[in-house]
């Protein structure tokens, strides 16, 4: 039982990495198209995109720190009952 717990834990975690980076690129992308097509400079989507992907990666990196700081502390705590 403990085994499908861990998969399904791993299993939450890569899609919340997948969902922190899809969701800036899109809405930056789309915002981009959106202003492109307005005021017709359809090379503002480039550094949108970059700007949604940056934002991505900023997101992964802090979802990633927390959570090894969360096992770091976790194993230390465990560390300290034995």
């Amino acid at each position: 039982m403990k085994y499908k717990k861990n998969v399904f834990q791993s299993f939450t975690m890569v899609m919340q990495f997948g969902i922190n980076m899809i969701v800036p690129i899109l809405m930056c992308t789309l915002f981009g198209v959106y202003i492109g097509r307005k005021f017709d400079m359809m090379i503002i989507v480039v550094p949108l995109f970059i700007m949604g992907a940056l934002a991505g990666f900023s997101n992964i990196y802090r979802m990633a720190k927390k959570i090894f700081e969360q096992e770091s502390d976790r194993d230390t705590k465990h560390v300290k009952k034995t």
